[in-house]
């Protein structure tokens, strides 16, 4: 993977589709491939790489594409999902029919019940009575990571949503990661664990900053 061509392009991010799912689902399972919140509630066994290329493959290809915004360097490697708020809240019977068979074979019958206690947490933290665009999810792929491309498209979308004057939340399971949120104008508004024997989150949220005058 050429790091300096995924910094470039992640500075000006081309919108994936239904086209790019399966590589958008790929990206994103690698980055997460490490991820505390992922290693609590997908299974422990053998299956487990393929269970969460599942998962995201589901996740974008059913949820994202149509209802968010994919955006992603042109080569690949990194993905940001974002979803108007008007979108979230709880999931549909309808849905959660859908992805049953998915969900299943991501935790196995042991684990169903941990990543159900995590969907209610997040649902229940969220804040719905503000207009807002919601980071569902944001990640690089292992082998570009620390590079700065994460960083890249969080700026694209801030500095949009600042000019519309839109606010931003996200939740995060990484304490480091707060760290970099707050470089981009997130403060944190909640702390929070689906269980008590489950990672903890932070909810941030980010007020959009003052669009410069044309006479600034």
């Amino acid at each position: 993977m050429d790091t300096e061509t995924l910094r470039r392009d992640a500075e000006r991010p081309v919108i994936a589709g239904q086209a790019e799912a399966g590589e958008v689902a790929a990206d994103l399972s690698d980055a997460f491939a490490d991820d505390v919140m992922f290693d609590w509630f997908l299974r422990a066994d053998a299956r487990r790489d393929a269970a969460r290329l599942g998962f995201f493959r589901f996740l974008i290809s059913r949820m994202a594409v149509g209802q968010g915004t994919i955006e992603r360097p042109a080569c690949g490697g990194a993905a940001a999902v974002w979803l108007p708020f008007e979108a979230v809240g709880p999931t549909p019977l309808s849905l959660l029919l859908l992805a049953a068979p998915t969900l299943l074979v991501a935790t196995g019958w042991r684990r169903i019940g941990r990543l159900m206690a995590l969907m209610e947490d997040l649902d229940k933290h969220h804040p719905t009575d503000r207009p807002h665009a919601y980071l569902w999810f944001l990640g690089v792929a292992r082998a570009a990571q620390g590079r700065g491309v994460g960083s890249r498209l969080l700026k694209v979308a801030t500095d949009r949503l600042d000019a519309q004057g839109r606010a931003a939340y996200l939740e995060t399971q990484s304490e480091r990661n707060v760290g970099l949120y707050r470089r981009h104008g997130f403060e944190v508004i909640s702390e929070h664990k689906p269980r008590p024997d489950a990672p903890r989150l932070w909810s941030m949220w980010r007020e959009p900053l003052r669009a410069p005058h044309p006479d600034d």
